[in-house]
């Protein structure tokens, strides 16, 4: 599985597993000059930024260890410019992060932290 692939598959599970928990999928892969939103949802009231990061195993770390600090300010100033493209009101915002480990020989492993950041 290429790179590409296993990250469009753990996004798929992680749109899945945000279903399966209550949440309602508003945007994926929402681009803009700044980079990439992977998910926007809405958990109730609450509109919920999530970044995705999937790995094949954990010799390099977790996969939200990659969610840096560089990468939570890149995620806020992204989810601002999806704000501000739809005109929306003051929300409450929550930023999550789901990590998933595929491993080539088991299930995959999902981890959803909320308000990661």
């Amino acid at each position: 599985m290429s790179k590409a692939e296993l990250g469009a598959r753990g996004e798929a599970l992680a749109a899945l597993h945000l279903v399966d928990g209550g949440m309602e999928l508003v945007d994926r892969n929402w681009r803009c000059r700044h980079g990439e939103l992977d998910i926007v949802a809405r958990d109730g009231a609450v509109m919920v930024f999530v970044e995705v990061k999937t790995r094949s195993g954990t010799g390099y770390g977790t996969p939200a260890e990659s969610v840096t600090f560089a990468k939570q300010q890149r995620i806020r100033t992204l989810a601002l410019a999806w704000l501000q493209e739809r005109g929306s009101p003051w929300v409450e915002l929550r930023f999550d992060v789901v990590a998933i480990v595929i491993s080539y020989d088991g299930d995959p492993v999902i981890s959803h932290r909320r308000g990661a950041f």
